[in-house]
């Protein structure tokens, strides 16, 4: 009687506990939760297709000049200093005149002797002494004397360095007293009224890009420096810069906010394409999913649903929803990330 009434109890409190058990799952199962978040809506109007790139402020090709020595010389005076304003024609460095005037001196020298030799040859090939073979080398002998001379007098005037265009100095490659070589640049003037931006691009991003593209500038190196104003692309390299690996995209800034800065740092947004009648949803609305992503659409009733999307082109704040979302549908922006489906949401002032 007593090992039966044991058993029951144990029977008793087993039954108890399984219907505790199953009355917490019941509770378990509550209302969807409830999450404050900001939407938007979806809408369908031109997306304009950006590529991004950062450059520098450089003078057009015509309109900058980098002056060397014409020989191995030394500098002698320096008449300008970085930042200075000159004149075209205006003389810039003195290289040590003594070699040059040498130079003249010898090749002179060299012209009249072969000149002689010349005469000679031609007197003596007319009278039948020698053979016209002769006149025709000493003709030879004086061309290459008189071409060296042309050379030496050439050298000789280039070695004051002057500025083929009005501009600034923008640079010094060599200070006073320092031996040069014809390959170094010693001095560089540039245009400041005519300047372009020059910006790196990937072999694959500069594809995308052609003459006549609108790109939109700013200074700095992202997109929240100063707004320099709107220019246009004026041509896009087809070689690769052996240095960086990118490909060099010349822009024009004709109308610029401000003066620009030689090798100034600039951020340009070039439009490469436009997409009519796209529909677009802020880049805060992109859930990522696997290698994809998804979207939360709100119901008439308040409710999030998880849908899948096809992504196209993007910008900073804007995504182009290829597949997935209409538009004029409602979906979840700021707090998308801690959304569930179903989720009942609450709207939040920004």
């Amino acid at each position: 009687m007593r090992r039966f009434l044991i058993l029951c109890a144990l029977v008793g409190v087993g039954a108890s506990c399984g219907h505790g058990a199953d009355a917490a799952d019941d509770t378990g199962a509550g209302p969807p939760p409830v999450v404050g978040a900001r939407t938007a809506l979806a809408t369908k109007q031109p997306f304009v297709e950006t590529v991004d790139a950062i450059g520098t402020v450089a003078a057009r090709p015509w309109a900058l000049a980098a002056l060397s020595a014409p020989a191995p010389a030394r500098v002698d005076r320096i008449d300008v200093s970085v930042g200075e304003r000159v004149r075209a024609g205006a003389t810039l460095v003195e290289l040590d005149h003594a070699p040059f005037d040498a130079a003249v001196t010898s090749a002179q020298a060299a012209v009249a002797s072969a000149q002689a030799a010349f005469d000679r040859a031609t007197r003596l090939a007319d009278q039948g002494i020698s053979p016209r073979k002769d006149a025709e080398t000493a003709s030879s002998d004086l061309a290459q004397a008189r071409g060296t001379l042309l050379t030496a007098q050439r050298n000789q005037t280039l070695a004051t360095l002057r500025s083929p265009i009005a501009g600034v100095v923008t640079r010094l490659g060599a200070a006073l007293g320092q031996s040069v070589d014809p390959g170094q640049s010693i001095v560089e003037v540039a245009d400041p009224a005519a300047l372009d931006i020059v910006l790196s691009l990937s072999p694959d991003l500069a594809a995308r890009v052609h003459p006549g593209d609108s790109v939109s500038l700013v200074a700095g190196a992202n997109a929240g420096g100063e707004a320099l104003g709107h220019g246009t692309v004026q041509s896009v390299a087809v070689t690769l810069d052996s240095a960086t690996r990118s490909v060099g995209v010349r822009a024009r800034l004709d109308h610029p906010a401000r003066a620009l800065r030689i090798g100034e740092t600039v951020f340009g947004r070039i439009g490469v394409a436009v997409h009519a009648d796209a529909v677009s949803v802020p880049v805060q609305a992109l859930v990522p999913e696997g290698e994809g992503y998804r979207v939360y659409v709100v119901d008439s009733s308040g409710v999030a649903h998880a849908r899948d999307v096809d992504v196209g082109a993007r910008t900073e704040a804007d995504a182009e929803i290829l597949k997935g979302v209409s538009a004029g549908e409602r979906v979840v922006t700021y707090g998308a990330y801690g959304v569930a489906d179903s989720a009942k949401i609450i709207p939040v002032k920004p």
